[in-house]
């Protein structure tokens, strides 16, 4: 077993347990990321690197709550991963930075951390125990696998989708659908996301860009009102961390007819007039879309002069 291994499992049940109380502040999440991107100077040959695929994986366990299955899982990887005495105190010192990260620690994180601690000093490390568990190892990570949720199964819908990856997420953890096919939630998805985008251009979506968009999904798309309201709430939210542009829009592009791009135009100008304006910043942000979706310049133009004038900042 690698040290990188190791380290990119360690990595992960250390977020588990920083999302042990349900929440994880912005100051925590950049401590959190400082410990994160300090343990690959623990390697054996002092200078293991995060790839930037292992980096996304591990934003998908910042990105959204562990509960207690998804965390018993990833502890159970990291049980199969030590190897060594070494291996085992290289965890427990990465635990005990953690709880020291910014001077406090709920009483749910430090249940957590000595949950892993307990659950590593149970793995044998001596060398015959270490072959059993090479034999076995496999079938016991299929068996604690089985039933528990992997994120990590929907790493090319966080990275391409990622409304899409949220919605399923959230409606996966409250154990509720949308009366929606999945190719079409995957489009609707990409759509809130790109609407989200020009209305939080500002840092700041109005009730009244809010509702535009969620009007938006109900006319053009014939989604419910319930549904379109929850898309368009993630939207929002997943905007908020800042959506990928130019993956957010090929992917659109990919899902969508030249028709269904070209009237997509007037939706976002819809968005942006909303509040009663739309701003410069949120039409330069139309403008790049349309760039991206390889509009003509003569399309971005016949659909803003579609507001009137008095509703477009100059």
């Amino acid at each position: 077993m690698s040290d990188r291994h190791l380290i990119f499992t360690l990595a992960k049940v250390i977020i588990a347990a920083a999302w042990a109380d349900g929440q994880v502040s912005h100051e925590e999440v950049n401590s959190l990321k400082d410990l994160l991107f300090q343990l690959p100077r623990a390697g054996r040959d002092g200078g293991l690197q995060m790839s930037a695929q292992e980096g996304a994986r591990l934003e998908m366990y910042i990105d959204q709550p562990i509960d207690e299955t998804e965390r018993a899982r990833l502890i159970v990887e990291l049980q199969n991963t030590l190897r060594s005495p070494r291996d085992r105190q290289l965890v427990r010192q990465a635990l005990d930075e953690m709880v020291n990260i910014d001077g406090q620690i709920s009483p749910a994180e430090q249940a957590v951390v000595e949950e892993v601690k307990r659950a590593i000093d149970d793995v044998n490390l001596n060398l015959f125990m270490q072959l059993g568990r090479m034999v076995g190892g496999a079938m016991a990570r299929r068996t604690a696998v089985a039933d528990a949720p992997n994120r990590e199964r929907r790493f090319e819908d966080f990275i391409k989708n990622k409304v899409f990856y949220a919605v399923s997420h959230r409606l996966h953890v409250e154990q509720s659908a949308l009366d929606i096919p999945e190719a079409d939630l995957r489009k609707l998805s990409l759509a809130g996301g790109l609407m989200a985008n020009v209305a939080h251009v500002d840092k700041d979506v109005s009730e009244a860009e809010f509702d535009a968009m969620v009007q938006a999904l109900q006319t053009h798309w014939q989604v419910e009102e319930a549904a379109a309201v929850f898309i368009t709430e993630v939207a929002v939210s997943e905007a908020a961390k800042k959506l990928d542009h130019h993956r957010t829009v090929r992917q659109f592009a990919n899902l969508t007819t030249p028709e269904e791009r070209l009237h997509f135009l007037d939706v976002l100008f819809a968005v942006a007039a909303a509040d009663g304006l739309a701003a410069y910043d949120e039409i330069e942000e139309i403008r790049a879309i349309a760039r991206t979706l390889n509009l003509a310049r003569e399309a971005f133009i016949e659909a803003k002069l579609k507001l009137p004038r008095e509703q477009r900042e100059a």
